[in-house]
């Protein structure tokens, strides 16, 4: 019993020894996550449509004469670079036309040997007026006749030279078969479809309008994409063109929105989202969840550099320490704004905050001013770098 007695006197006065060193040296609260996202981009409360990733140039290719395919050199997919063979068509009969169109040439050029031989012997006997001048002027006819025979003749042969290459397709830059319209073996007619190439370089997302959206889209109207294999990845853009018909069965209009994916490959077909934001509306906007009242008026919680305790000396080695933890957390600052028409799920913000601030938009109402986070984005990534780095910017500035 005594041993009892003697355990449980120990355990409070252990517990009365830990309450007096609370008192004097307080727990350091641990930074709690904060989800952010910057208003600048203004997509959240802009119209969304879906379109997939084309090449800015994909021309339809053919060959230049008709004939049976013979041979298929590519696929659907295929990388290819400029010059190289697509296809080739069965060049048989093109190989015989060729043949007649040389004989024809070196038959020709023997009539013009011959026309102009007897030119020749002709001049020289009308000379000592052995022939009269007219049938000079007959063999003359007849040489001149002969040489433009050759003159054409020629000219054939160089066109069968040439209907000898068309038997091959190939490729006019560099670039990868989109679509594959025809098959070897099959009797394609020129200027026939044969393949479609998306060629390399800039690319654009294509996407459909309905007809009662089709007046606000104007060629060079600013717009942003979202790659669906780069989430969060916003990149500006711009209404290149827009069909001036509706499709016949959608009854939608075709519109093509050009943009440099930088840093991002976009690969033809892949899916892409299109935001338009409506050009009455602010620019910059915030889920409503990042709205906090403050004494009745809207406010968001802004995430501030941290700063070092004013009211006590840091050893170096403290210093140290608070510069490291200053790389990854942040304190929040509550910042009165001004606000549009509440939307659907967000809200445009007129002012208070500019596009490149970090504005908390989780748990909002649990937060404190000058509470210290470790903040998110929605992907789950720390932000710490881009705001050091933003926050660095501002502090030159001023």
């Amino acid at each position: 019993m005594k041993l009892h007695q003697m355990a449980g006197s120990i355990a409070l006065i252990s517990s009365l020894l830990l309450l007096t060193a609370c008192k004097d040296e307080p727990l350091a609260e641990a930074a709690r996550p904060a989800l952010v996202v910057q208003p600048g981009a203004g997509i959240a409360s802009a119209s969304v449509y879906s379109g997939e990733a084309r090449a800015l140039e994909e021309p339809q290719l053919s060959f230049r004469i008709g004939g049976k395919i013979a041979k298929r050199f590519v696929d659907v997919g295929t990388p290819v670079k400029a010059g190289q063979a697509l296809a080739q068509l069965d060049s048989s009969d093109v190989n015989l036309q060729a043949q007649s169109s040389q004989a024809a040439l070196a038959s020709a050029q023997s009539d013009l040997a011959l026309a102009k031989s007897e030119l020749e012997r002709y001049k020289a006997l009308v000379d000592k007026q052995v022939v009269s001048r007219s049938l000079y002027e007959t063999r003359l006819s007849a040489y001149q006749a002969a040489a433009a025979r050759v003159k054409q003749a020629r000219a054939a042969a160089n066109v069968s030279a040439n209907q000898e290459t068309y038997a091959v397709l190939r490729a006019p830059k560099n670039g990868v078969i989109a679509q594959r319209l025809a098959e070897a073996g099959q009797v394609v007619g020129a200027g026939q479809t044969v393949f479609v190439l998306a060629t390399d370089g800039e690319r654009e997302i294509s996407i459909s309008v309905s007809e009662q959206f089709v007046s606000q889209f104007q060629p060079g109207r600013k717009m942003q994409v979202e790659l669906w294999a780069a989430p969060g990845k916003i990149f500006p853009a711009t209404l290149r063109e827009i069909s001036p018909s509706a499709d016949p069965l959608a009854r939608t209009f075709a519109a093509k929105v050009s943009f440099r994916a930088e840093g991002v490959k976009a690969e033809v077909g892949q899916s892409a989202r299109v935001y338009v934001q409506d050009e009455n509306d602010s620019k910059m906007s915030l889920p409503l969840s990042a709205i906090y009242q403050l004494n009745g008026k809207p406010a968001v919680w802004v995430l501030q550099k941290l700063s070092p305790p004013k009211d006590k000396a840091m050893s170096d080695e403290e210093k140290k320490d608070f510069d490291v933890q200053a790389k990854r957390e942040q304190q929040v600052h509550l910042v009165p704004v001004q606000i549009g028409p509440y939307g659907e799920n967000s809200v445009p913000v007129l002012s208070g905050v500019s596009e490149t601030d970090w504005v908390v938009i989780a748990g909002v109402h649990l937060l404190r001013e000058g509470q210290t986070v470790r903040a998110v984005d929605n992907n789950n990534r720390e932000v710490a770098a881009a705001f050091n780095a933003i926050a660095a910017n501002k502090n030159t500035a001023n």
